[in-house]
């Protein structure tokens, strides 16, 4: 195994701890017991990565490398040994969620490059696995997921670590130290949106092109010919 091999295997093991520990800490601020907490931390662990696989026809790496469902056990051991502490864990949930996508964009999006994807495909791949683990986690726990929450950004930054990891294997510059730098950009830009509040545009209210343009019809009637609503 190469250094860099090694190094993106030992990123990826780190995503899946610190993705693992956002799991925990949000079963612990929901008053979930022990096993639920493991559930929510493998979701978001190992989540991402087998969706992945699966898609680019290889077998998940939690299958083929049992090493990566130790990330989430050590997570969940440790989060519970910590008792009390992690009541007031919303911000450690962001910044262990943050951490985990910047690392996930990354390394996915090496594996699908490794597996022979094209650029779009890697792109798709690298952000499913740093937001999939994400979304399942939040779904299962009845939580509004923050890939759909309109507060933050959350697949952009996601994409643009993914987006750098495909610029540096094209032009030969992805190495270990690179691979760190990338996972840090990718993680410091979605911590910088959230603490500055970006935000993308928000959807219109009205989906519906019909009821808008019948809206626009009322408004300009006379008030005795308007039907009440």
């Amino acid at each position: 195994m190469s250094f860099t091999e090694t190094v993106l295997l030992a990123l990826d093991l780190l995503g899946t701890f610190v993705f693992a520990i956002s799991g925990v800490l949000l079963a612990a601020r929901r008053g979930y017991d022990i096993t639920g907490g493991l559930v929510l931390g493998l979701l978001a662990g190992i989540g991402g990565g087998m969706i992945r696989d699966i898609l680019l026809d290889r077998v998940p790496n939690a299958l083929a490398h049992p090493i990566y469902l130790a990330p989430p056990l050590l997570a969940t051991l440790l989060i519970y040994l910590i008792g009390q502490r992690t009541l007031r864990a919303r911000i450690w949930i962001i910044v262990f969620d943050a951490l985990g996508m910047g690392l996930f964009s990354l390394t996915g999006t090496a594996i699908a490059l490794e597996a022979g994807a094209q650029a779009p495909v890697a792109l798709l791949m690298g952000a499913l696995t740093a937001c999939g683990g994400g979304l399942l986690r939040d779904v299962v726990a009845n939580e509004d997921p923050a890939i759909f929450r309109g507060t933050d950004l959350y697949l952009i930054p996601a994409l643009f670590g993914s987006g750098l990891t495909i610029l540096a294997d094209r032009f030969g510059l992805l190495g270990g130290v690179t691979s760190v730098l990338i996972a840090a950009a990718a993680f410091g830009f979605r911590m910088l949106a959230w603490r500055l509040q970006w935000r993308v545009p928000q959807p219109m209210r009205q989906w519906s092109l019909r009821a808008k343009d019948g809206q626009s019809r009322r408004k300009r009637l006379p008030a005795v010919f308007r039907r009440p609503d």
